[in-house]
């Protein structure tokens, strides 16, 4: 029997196929490259594009529409009905003294539970990242008040700072010291609802800090050991230039946090003084002004405003923060 190779020898027809012309390969073989990028390359655009259109449209609905509203005079009882004010919200937002009594609270609020808040975090993780007995039961009891409800967690410390029966005027007691109204007054009532908020997300950023602490290279501290360096230069020198982006993370999730701060100061209220916080507004914030607003007098234009007024604030709060980045890297 002929081979296929004898028989196309003798001049017999070719077992393959037929030859294709060289434009043809070439098209051909475009075509396969082209497919082939596709594959590989927008393989991941095209799963994750959906995921994309889905939160946006999620995402800016709310921006769009609440935007809108603030432009009316709409009570909650019926939305359907509006009436076009244009600005009009907004000019009586900036002149309304309990939106500026709120934008003041909702700063020192937020300093006096940012501040202290992270520094914890910070010398927390610090010590975490030693190794030590235990360290994962101390790793995993950091997060449980982050796992807390922030219910529970405000019912349980309006008790501790309660004025005729708490735990913290007990102890001042026992000292001399006479009692503190820790809701009455505008001082204790921010310093009572700041260590709410510092109890529950100094674990959380301290496992941030120590994520970020973990990914050092350890041959950094062992060069600063060399030099001679102290523990505390190479936390200083190694340790916090290593994880300055996590830091600048925690600081704008924190300041986010405290401009949306409503719950705390809500139940530490025990009642319709915590919409209003307090009898004199003393430690009401942005968050509580809005819901005051919106589901206490029914005027949701106004509701909306307050909203579009914190989202400014958190922009101008970015805006500020690249452009400090921005001088001093080029300073440095």
């Amino acid at each position: 029997m002929a081979t296929s190779t004898t028989k196309d020898l003798e001049g017999g027809e070719p077992s393959g196929p037929p030859p294709t012309p060289a434009g043809e390969n070439d098209t051909a073989r475009r075509r396969g490259a082209l497919l082939h990028r596709l594959d590989v390359k927008g393989a991941p655009f095209a799963f994750v594009a959906p995921f994309f259109v889905v939160f946006a449209a999620f995402s800016f609905y709310p921006l769009v529409y609440t935007s809108w509203i603030s432009l009316h005079d709409v009570e909650l009882a019926t939305l359907d009905v509006m009436e076009w004010v244009a600005f009009d919200n907004y000019v009586e937002l900036w002149g309304d003294s309990r939106f500026w009594n709120a934008l003041r609270n909702t700063i020192t609020i937020g300093v006096i539970s940012t501040v202290p808040q992270l520094l914890m975090a910070l010398g927390l993780a610090h010590l975490l990242n030693y190794r030590m007995r235990a360290s994962l039961f101390f790793r995993v009891a950091s997060l449980v008040p982050y796992a807390t409800s922030v219910a529970a967690a405000a019912l349980v410390f309006t008790m501790i700072f309660e004025r005729d029966f708490g735990m913290i005027n007990w102890a001042l007691g026992a000292v001399g010291i006479d009692p503190v109204d820790w809701e009455a007054d505008k001082w204790p009532a921010q310093v009572a609802i700041s260590t709410i908020v510092i109890w529950r997300w100094t674990g959380y950023n301290a496992l941030l800090y120590l994520a970020a602490m973990q990914a050092i290279p350890a041959d950094r501290y062992e060069a600063a050991s060399l030099d001679g360096a102290s523990r505390w230069k190479q936390f200083t020198h190694v340790t916090v230039p290593g994880i300055r982006s996590t830091i600048v993370f925690t600081i704008v999730l924190s300041t986010i946090g405290a401009t949306q701060l409503f719950g705390e100061p809500l139940i530490f209220g025990q009642g319709p003084n915590g919409v209003t916080g307090g009898a004199d507004n003393q430690y009401q914030t942005l968050g509580l002004l809005l819901y005051e607003e919106g589901w206490k007098n029914y005027q949701m234009g106004r509701s909306a405003t307050v909203a579009w007024a914190m989202f400014l604030l958190l922009a101008l709060a970015f805006v500020a923060q690249r452009l400090i980045t921005r001088l001093r890297s080029r300073t440095s």
